[in-house]
């Protein structure tokens, strides 16, 4: 297994057997599964502003990516919230050495009345749509450049 420093942490498995065969099936079933409309991918969260997969940093934001999609709580279907940890979790399988920052945040319980509770739903799962792509898009990244430099 080859490991590549990132500041804070270390990223292994990046002859990207473990990313092709649980993650990225993982992501593209989610990504089928949540139906957004168009206007999702010009709505960006401040996450977004704060964390990206720049260099060197790869690592940091696909950490702070997986703990982010932990907190994510759908009512699709349980086989949703199934391919959603295999995300995480695969993810942070393949991190090393990572030191967690992330804060804890308070969700918004779906059990509470409210009247903008759809609003609040598609702005949840844009918000998932988007880490999705991103974190599918860094470790393509992460892959690519692995490939170029072992040849």
């Amino acid at each position: 297994m080859v490991h590549v420093a990132s500041s804070d942490c270390d990223i292994g498995g990046k002859d990207g057997e473990e990313y092709e065969s649980v993650i990225m099936v993982s992501i593209n079933y989610l990504d089928n599964m949540l139906e957004t409309d168009s206007s999702c991918l010009n709505n960006e969260s401040n996450f977004f502003k704060k964390h990206s997969c720049d260099d060197n940093k790869e690592a940091v934001f696909l950490n702070r990516a997986a703990h982010r999609l932990n907190k994510f709580k759908m009512n699709i279907s349980e086989d949703f919230n199934i391919h959603l940890l295999k995300v995480s979790r695969g993810t942070l399988t393949l991190l090393l050495k990572c030191k967690s920052k992330v804060k804890e945040r308070k969700l918004i319980s779906s059990g509470e009345a409210q009247p903008t509770k759809n609003l609040e739903e598609n702005r949840q799962k844009c918000l998932l749509k988007i880490l999705l792509q991103k974190i599918k898009t860094c470790w393509n990244k992460i892959l690519k450049e692995h490939a170029g430099t072992h040849r």
